[in-house]
């Protein structure tokens, strides 16, 4: 009899202090270690060895194989660990749909779409797990939006101010960062040596209009530090989005100066390096939620606490 006809049989005799001793069980299993299952579950490592003891003796078989500094899953516990695992998604799931069961309909949100792209698709995925039953539709800009004059639930600004006619609410702090690949910093010896920058090609986002060329966030960068640049005169190139400037940077282009949280997936994958050690400029700009006095309802509540929880993951 494997241990998976050992639980089907013995089912109906599992109580709630079984329970919590296969969640217990499902931690340790899943970790491999029972000091990292005793962090998680707030509890002492001696009282999760206490508690698969106790599982094990119950049970009538074998869970884990104790080595001095190991632990690994006999075969009757790698089949458990499967059922256990599977069980306890199911029963996951299903508290979500429960809880969220009413909160359902489409969200609108509006925002630049640097901010879409690299903060919020990449968590998306953790959102529609939780909430299945909102539909989150995504426009991208980078102008403010006129609420009244399109059903924008609520907007994502990059900015200084805050709107009258709106809710704002501040979300994140945002840094200015030069940043280049790696091959481009030994090329141009940019590590600490902040006047090599002269030689190199300044990649901008050229927030100006369309032919009035911008250098702002170089030039903010450059007045926090005190450094003195003359950026007309150094070789520039301008990009109206700004995914083209870490484009161009990713392709040794130059040295791009960027917002630090839409570049931390670069920077954490070495893609992009920051040459100059400490040197983030604080923006006076920040990241704000913003949306209508009317438009306040359930499933926007849902979004705003999520993504204020989620946003610095």
């Amino acid at each position: 009899m494997n241990s998976e006809d050992k639980v089907s049989n013995s089912s109906r005799f599992i109580n709630r202090y079984q329970l919590s001793k296969l969640h217990t069980f499902e931690s340790a299993a899943r970790h491999l270690s029972f000091a990292s299952a005793a962090e998680e579950l707030c509890i002492s490592p001696s009282a999760v060895s206490h508690q698969i003891n106790k599982l094990e003796e119950e049970l009538n078989f074998k869970l884990f194989n104790r080595f001095h500094r190991r632990i690994t899953l006999t075969n009757d516990g790698k089949n458990l660990f499967a059922v256990v695992k599977k069980s306890l998604s199911i029963l996951n799931q299903e508290i979500v749909d429960i809880k969220n069961k009413d909160v359902t309909g489409a969200i609108t949100i509006y925002s630049c779409p640097s901010f879409i792209q690299e903060c919020l698709i990449p968590k998306l995925s953790q959102f529609t797990e939780s909430y299945p039953y909102i539909i989150l539709n995504m426009i991208s800009g980078n102008t403010p939006i006129n609420f009244n004059q399109y059903p924008v639930d609520l907007a994502i600004y990059y900015d200084s101010l805050h709107y009258d006619e709106l809710d704002c609410e501040h979300l994140i702090s945002e840094t200015l960062i030069p940043v280049c690949t790696p091959d481009y910093a030994k090329q141009f010896n940019l590590y600490n040596n902040i006047e090599n920058l002269k030689k190199c090609t300044l990649l901008h986002y050229n927030t100006g209009d369309m032919l009035d060329f911008s250098f702002d966030e170089w030039q903010t960068w450059a007045n926090y530090f005190s450094l003195s640049f003359d950026f007309i005169k150094m070789q520039n190139l301008l990009f109206d989005r700004s995914d083209h400037v870490i484009a161009a940077a990713i392709n040794n282009a130059g040295i791009a100066i960027g917002r630090k949280q839409t570049l931390k997936k670069y920077l954490e994958s070495g893609k992009l390096i920051a040459p100059f050690l400490d040197m983030e400029a604080p923006c006076a700009q920040r990241y704000y939620i913003c949306r209508s006095h009317e438009r306040y309802n359930p499933k926007i509540d849902v979004f705003v606490q999520w993504l204020k929880s989620h946003i610095q993951e």
